[in-house]
Formats: C-alpha cells, sequence, structure tokens
C-alpha cells in the first residue's frame, strides 16, 4: 500500500448526511459538511477520504453514482466506506458491488423489500459490515440481521467462555 493510500484510510469521511440530497448529481455542487478535522485534497482538488456519508437524505436510486464518486475522490477505486442509511432506496444498486475495496455498507433505514437484492453484494470480497435493518427486506422469510461472521464468532466466544453445566455442578458440590 502506498503512502498516500495508507494515508486516505485515515482521512475523515465526505459528509454529505442531512443535506436533504434528492439526486446524485447533487453533490457535485453541495458542500460536504465540516467535522473536527479538516479535508484532504489531491493537486487536483479531489478529496483523498476512502469513506463517503450520504445518511439521512431523500435518495431513491444511485444514478451516475460512479460518474459524481469519480468527481469527488482522488481514489474512488479504494472508496471503502459508504452510508446510504436512512434515504429512499428500493433496492440495492449493482453499482454498489463495482467497489470492491468496499468493507462497510449501511443501508439500514431505506425500503428496500427483497431479500434477493443482497445477492448483488457477494462479489464484495472484503465486505464485513452490511447493515439492514429497518427495511422491508426484515418481513421476509430467511432474513437475519446476523452475518455467517457474527455467528462464528459468537460460536468462538461461547466455548472460549461459558463452563459446561456438569462442571459447574460439580464445583458447587464441593
Amino acid at each position: 500500500m502506498s503512502k498516500l493510500e495508507n494515508a486516505s484510510v485515515q482521512e475523515p469521511p465526505l459528509d454529505y448526511s442531512f443535506k436533504s440530497i434528492q439526486v446524485i448529481q447533487d453533490l457535485v455542487t453541495e458542500e460536504p459538511r465540516t467535522g473536527l478535522r479538516p479535508l484532504k485534497h489531491s493537486k487536483s482538488g479531489k478529496s483523498l477520504t476512502q469513506s463517503l456519508w450520504l445518511n439521512n437524505n431523500v435518495l431513491n436510486d444511485l444514478k451516475d453514482f460512479n460518474q459524481v464518486v469519480s468527481r469527488l475522490l482522488a481514489h474512488p477505486e479504494n472508496l471503502a466506506w459508504i452510508d446510504l442509511s436512512f434515504n429512499d432506496l428500493t433496492s440495492i444498486d449493482p453499482v454498489l458491488s463495482t467497489f470492491f475495496n468496499l468493507s462497510v455498507l449501511y443501508l439500514h433505514g431505506n425500503s428496500i423489500h427483497r431479500l434477493g437484492e443482497v445477492n448483488k453484494l457477494a462479489v464484495l470480497p472484503r465486505l464485513r459490515s452490511l447493515t439492514l435493518h429497518g427495511n422491508p427486506i426484515e418481513e421476509e422469510k430467511g432474513y437475519s440481521g446476523v452475518t455467517k461472521a457474527d455467528r462464528t464468532t459468537a460460536e468462538v466466544w461461547k466455548r472460549m467462555n461459558i463452563k459446561p453445566k456438569k462442571a459447574r455442578i460439580k464445583q458447587n458440590a464441593l
């Protein structure tokens, strides 16, 4: 990983939350929210961050997402965190599956109905955190808010920290 890429992991997000954004194109003219730390930019003026926060807006599709992200970020291919929570999305746009370094994707609080939509994200090798709660998808048979990794972690934790009942009974009897 180059020094530039490593530095961008530490950068604050490009934050467009709570901006009443209706279409992705609005990001080009809208100013991101300012945080405690200033955003760093490349010589071309593009942000060096790997995080894009679009939560709490009124987006109902991601038309032109790739083009706009390419205009905003110096390294859109390194985008690792996208927060699209609390919008009006009814499906998982296939454009999200093109960001192969994506590790965090927040989609909770939208209007996603079909469980099959999640399959579009199966090609993302680094995706570790996906939120879907607060969507109509929760009502579908087979939906579980718990991932396979969550179940594995829980099983390991259980084996490491909980003594069998028989052993506890024997200890109490002594």
